[in-house]
């Protein structure tokens, strides 16, 4: 039981909330005027105060900072109609907890707050949730430094537990930062295989000319430049695993030489004579279709198919938004640590703008944002502002006949509008609130502009 102050001037609101809170089973005292819970907060000392932010003589800031000069150990959450970013900066530069906003799941969105902070106060022990029960559930939805609850995860939790000792080569789908060569690790790592090498061959970090040679080796004297014998990433992985990331960028004449590598699980070094027999299982992995490559001859047809024994699609971070929150918890735990920060600790605002964001990137693109706001909060929680989330790229070629310059200004404001507005699900208010201008200002620049 946590003995929490409820400070709220709708009767409506302070009942619903007081009630509420006593069903949790604390112990609640409500009060209308916020003079008068400051008078409240001097007498007695609360784990807990949720306030609303509008209230008449002084407002939730300015109550904020009275109980935190009076109780600086007090927890302080703010309750808002509508959360603007600086408000909730301000808020959590005077040292709020969280803020949580009146929308259509407030009540669930509140009692997760406030046991989020009680288990900060120490009252963990009092409270449901254990400790040992979050270490449970983040182990059981986690499977090789892949999390996930989404059902289409879980089938490729199941998948590769399934095929890792297989034999068979495995080709992974999925779009770019969707978590393919982790994919690829963690059927290494359950395979027979798992005490010999794991080689990964990604040629955005290996010029076209030098793949082969990298791959297979080559005989001093070969070629210029060969000064001696050399073994390649085959000889390595002898006995191992091979993810060769992105096949759908290497050469037909490659493409047809792995083929026959494949088959006969014999290559050649360049230069040499001699057939050096491999043992290594191959995972490879593409953001494009290649059965659609095939179909236009871009890609070789014997190809595809030895790689394509087990296909495994990833899909888009967009598609699977449920695992948002637990990767962004686990994102935090690990830059806070990395970092040596106290950041444990999103504002449900920011969680809620992830939500509503489509990730280009996928989960690639959320660590970054989640890396960044660690690195650069001023709080204990990572709020909006910290969220360096996409925006439109501004790329426009200036020609000798110059350019209409009042032009690409709207398209590219435009751009910036609707990508607010995207990200808000349509609401005008909380896009203005992004976009750092005001209600009025964002309605006249929509009319303006032609936006729907």
């Amino acid at each position: 039981m946590a003995k929490i102050l409820v400070v709220a001037h709708d009767p409506t609101w302070r009942e619903v909330m007081e009630i509420m809170l006593q069903k949790e089973g604390h112990d609640v005292i409500s009060e209308e005027e916020s003079l008068k819970a400051i008078e409240l907060c001097r007498k007695k000392v609360f784990d807990l105060v949720i306030t609303d932010l509008k209230m008449p003589k002084i407002n939730g800031i300015e109550f904020l900072k009275a109980v935190k000069d009076q109780r600086p150990d007090t927890l302080v959450i703010l309750i808002t109609a509508y959360a603007s970013g600086e408000t909730a900066i301000n808020a959590m530069k005077e040292g709020a907890y969280d803020y949580v906003e009146k929308g259509e799941n407030w009540q669930e969105e509140l009692k997760r707050v406030v046991r989020s902070a009680l288990i900060k106060k120490g009252l963990i022990e009092d409270y449901p949730l254990k400790e040992e029960t979050a270490k449970e559930a983040k182990e059981e939805n986690s499977f090789c430094g892949m999390i996930g609850i989404n059902r289409e995860m879980r089938k490729i939790f199941d998948t590769i537990k399934k095929v890792s000792n297989t034999p068979a080569n495995i080709l992974i789908l999925g779009e770019s930062g969707t978590g393919k060569e982790l994919v690829a690790r963690a059927i290494h790592e359950n395979s027979s295989r798992a005490n010999k090498p794991f080689i990964v061959i990604s040629n955005r970090s290996i010029p076209d000319n030098l793949l082969e040679s990298e791959l297979f080796g080559y005989i001093k004297g070969s070629f210029t430049g060969a000064y001696t014998d050399k073994q390649g990433y085959f000889d390595l992985a002898n006995g191992g695993t091979m993810f060769l990331d992105e096949v759908s960028n290497y050469s037909i004449a490659l493409q047809t030489q792995l083929s026959r590598v494949i088959q006969e699980k014999t290559f050649r070094r360049i230069g040499g004579t001699e057939d050096i027999t491999v043992d290594v299982r191959i995972i490879s992995a593409t953001n494009k279709n290649l059965n659609e490559k095939v179909q236009q001859a871009e890609f070789c047809e014997d190809f595809y198919y030895r790689l394509n024994v087990i296909p495994i699609f990833i899909p888009p971070l967009r598609e699977r938004r449920e695992d948002i929150p637990l990767l962004i918890n686990s994102f935090i735990e690990k830059y806070s640590k990395m970092f040596c920060t106290q950041i444990t600790n999103i504002s449900s605002y920011a969680t809620e703008l992830l939500m509503n964001y489509d990730f280009p990137g996928n989960v690639r693109e959320l660590q970054n944002i989640i890396e960044r706001g660690v690195a650069m909060g001023s709080s204990n929680i990572i709020l909006p502002d910290s969220l360096p989330l996409g925006t439109p790229k501004f790329d426009i070629d200036m020609t000798e006949n110059g350019l209409d310059l009042n032009y690409e200004l709207d398209k590219f404001e435009k751009g910036l509008i609707e990508k607010a507005l995207q990200i808000t699900k349509g609401s005008k208010k909380k896009a203005a609130d992004l976009l750092k201008i005001s209600f009025d200002s964002l309605r006249h620049r929509i009319d303006k502009l032609g936006i729907e």
